[in-house]
Parts: C-alpha cells; sequence; structure tokens
C-alpha cells in the first residue's frame, strides 16, 4: 500500500474535466526603452529576455528632449517633446518607430495677449500623454511655462485646452517664470482615467494637484493632506510642489505622489493624501523626484530619493544611490541597491526618467543626471547599467513592441 502510494503521488496527473492542463505562457514583447536627453534621444530595442540590447541614435542630435513617447494605441507612433536652437520648442512625429520624424505643423502655443498686455510664450513642451484608448490620435501637453494642450490629429496640430492656460485663478498659483523652479515651472503628471475619459488629473511644479470629472470645464484641486516647505502658508495654492504623480494601473482608485516634501498616497473617493514617505529610513528621508508603480499591484511602488538637504544638492544621499520599494502601500519600505556604487556616485534622478515594463516580473529603468542608464529585470532585486555616457537624461519610458 506504501509503494502504491509513493507511486500515485509521483504520477503525473491525466487531464479531465476536473484536471486540466496549466496553459503555456505566452512569449514575452519585446521591450522598447526611450530615452530623452538634454542633447537628443536614443531608443533601446530589448529582446523579449532583457538581455541583449540594440542601440537606435541619437535622434535630434544636439536638441533638448524633454520627453520621448510611443502610442501604446498602436505600437509605432512616436512624439517627441525637442526644443531646438533654430526653431524652439516643438513636437516631432514619427509613424515608423522613429526611422522617420516630421515637425508639428502647429505646435503648442499660448494664445495672443489682448494688445497692451503682456503674453506668456512656450519655452518647451514637458509631458506628453496619449489620451483614452478610445480616443485615438489624440493627446495632451503641459508645458512650461504651465500650459495644458491637446491634439486630435496625431500631434501634428495642437490647441490650449480647457479654462487653464488662461483662468485668472490658476495664472496666479501658477506663479512665474522666475519661481526658481530648475528650467522653470512646470505641467507635467497628466493621466487619464482609462474607465472615463473626461477623468483627468495633472500636476503643477508649483502649484498642486487638480482633477476633472467633466472633460476640463471645471477642475478640482486635490491638496489636502499635502505639506509645504516650512514657513510657507499651506492654503496658498501656488507653494504645494508634486513632483510625480502615479495612477495605479491594478487599481485607477489609487495614486501614488513623490513631493518636494515627501511620498504620498490617495485612495477615492478620500481627496486627502496620506504622507507614507515618513515610513522611510530617516537618515534617507522621503525626498526626490520620480516614482513608479507596479502595473498589476497597487500595493507595490519605487522611488529613488535624493538628498534633501536644506541647500538641496540635488544628489545621491552620501553619494550611494538606491532604490526603495515598498510592498504594502507604504507602511514598510526596503532598500534595492544591488549592483549600484557602493561609494562616491553623486547623480540623481529626474521626475520622468524612472519607469517600468509591464513583463513578469517586472522591469525597472532609469536614468541618471551623469548620463548612465540601469535597469533590473527582477523588480529592483538587482541592478545592471545597460549605458553610459550619454547626455544628461531628463526621460525615460518603457514600452512593449511586437
Amino acid at each position: 500500500m506504501a509503494r502504491t502510494t509513493r507511486k500515485s503521488a509521483t504520477r503525473k496527473p491525466v487531464p479531465t474535466a476536473r484536471t486540466k492542463r496549466p496553459a503555456r505562457r505566452r512569449p514575452a514583447s519585446r521591450v522598447l526603452i526611450l530615452v530623452s536627453t538634454r542633447k537628443g534621444a536614443w531608443l533601446l530595442h530589448g529582446d523579449a529576455a532583457r538581455k541583449t540590447w540594440r542601440v537606435d541614435g541619437p535622434h535630434f542630435l544636439g536638441h533638448i528632449v524633454n520627453h520621448l513617447v510611443l502610442d501604446p494605441r498602436d505600437g509605432r507612433t512616436l512624439l517627441a517633446a525637442a526644443k531646438t536652437g533654430h526653431l524652439g520648442p516643438t513636437i516631432f512625429r514619427s509613424t515608423d518607430l522613429g526611422r522617420t520624424w516630421k515637425e508639428a505643423t502647429r505646435p503648442p502655443a499660448f494664445a495672443k495677449a489682448p494688445e497692451g498686455e503682456k503674453g506668456r510664450a512656450v519655452d518647451h513642451t514637458f509631458w506628453l500623454t496619449p489620451c483614452h484608448a478610445n480616443e485615438p490620435n489624440a493627446w495632451y501637453a503641459g508645458t512650461s511655462p504651465q500650459g495644458l494642450f491637446r491634439s486630435n490629429d496625431g500631434g501634428v496640430t495642437w490647441e490650449p485646452f480647457s479654462i487653464i492656460n488662461d483662468d485668472p485663478q490658476y495664472r496666479a498659483w501658477m506663479g512665474s517664470v522666475q519661481d526658481g523652479t530648475p528650467d522653470g515651472p512646470k505641467l507635467h503628471s497628466i493621466i487619464v482615467d482609462q474607465r472615463d475619459p473626461a477623468h483627468l488629473y495633472f500636476g503643477m511644479s508649483g502649484g498642486g494637484v487638480h482633477e476633472t470629472r467633466d472633460r476640463g470645464k471645471t477642475w478640482t484641486p486635490l491638496v489636502k493632506g499635502m505639506e509645504v516647505v516650512e514657513g510657507f502658508d499651506a492654503a496658498n495654492m501656488a507653494v504645494h510642489d508634486p513632483h510625480c504623480v502615479r495612477l495605479c494601473p491594478s487599481n485607477p482608485d489609487r495614486l501614488y505622489q513623490q513631493n518636494h516634501c515627501g511620498i504620498y498616497r490617495l485612495d477615492r473617493p478620500s481627496n486627502e493624501w496620506t504622507r507614507i514617505g515618513k515610513n522611510m529610513p530617516k537618515q534617507v528621508g522621503d525626498v526626490g523626484f520620480p516614482m513608479v508603480v507596479h502595473p498589476r499591484d497597487a500595493d507595490t511602488a519605487w522611488v529613488l530619493p535624493m538628498d534633501g538637504q536644506t541647500v538641496w544638492p540635488r544628489t545621491s544621499p552620501e553619494g550611494k544611490p538606491s532604490v526603495y520599494v515598498t510592498r504594502n502601500g507604504g507602511k514598510r519600505w526596503q532598500r534595492l541597491d544591488a549592483g549600484f556604487p557602493r561609494s562616491q556616485a553623486w547623480w540623481t534622478v529626474k521626475r520622468q526618467a524612472m519607469t517600468a515594463d509591464a513583463q513578469d516580473p517586472v522591469g525597472l529603468y532609469f536614468g541618471t543626471t551623469s548620463g548612465e542608464l540601469w535597469m533590473s529585470r527582477d523588480e529592483g532585486k538587482r541592478w545592471a547599467c545597460i549605458a553610459r555616457n550619454l547626455p544628461e537624461i531628463y526621460a525615460v519610458e518603457a514600452a512593449a513592441v511586437k
């Protein structure tokens, strides 16, 4: 009887109506990494295993590229927000994954000011976001000075969107070009709720986080619970400085935020942010710019803190860079630094320069101010530098391609 038991325990089950063979895992898509820098853009084509990379670039060599984004709705259209020496701020569009490019015929621009009044001019487009999945060819753009724009023809022409650009209250909250933000104040983190194309969020540095549920007809500030720099009045919207806002793909009712004053989480329908960065190690703090959320787990998020001393050196704390992860919504944080330099690494990472793919396990990527591109194939357990000696990296995006 014992022999029979052992034998049956090791025998492979016969498929029946109750016992089915596990489905074969579909081959993973190839990963495309889009790197925007102070002197151009690069595309890194990875295999499905993310072990080998083919470098394509530079594109727009010598031009400032603030953001390069692949349209997930067609998998081939790229938009690049560039600031060129001879053309000024503009948008470039490619429909063949970067083999050829065409400039927008009408890039984002503020409406002409009435005679006798001082107008505003777009210095650069800072942020690009594809609209809802059911709105093909539609895009949003955020600029510096702060403005919100939309294109309905794939990025060829752009128009001011909503009331934001010229509303007196928002203009007061936006501050001025000389408000102290490096490269000027920015409208960023434009988020589209994929359940409802009329539901949008965006962040302003400075000026807070804002939400509309009626496609931009009205907006509501979302700053309750957010702290501000000591000595300033939190009631003044202009001093609120969200660095990066992320919506959880697996739970669109949860948002995370990396702020000038900490790390926060918001669970709707609440309108009050909770500072979860207080649980970071005190010697590290919770000041930083980028934030990434797991594509399938709303409790998991990653940040890359920087030195947030009074003088704001904007470097890795003590020259020892590390990513920190929470797997329980911010209750606890874990240091992930395997593969990073142990000392004398004084770079940091900008708000758009950290991202994740949708593979299993999730791949993480970030670019540094010293021109290095780092990646992890195992959700941050181990890191490797896959490109170096690039110009200062402004933004990194990951996309799946066939």
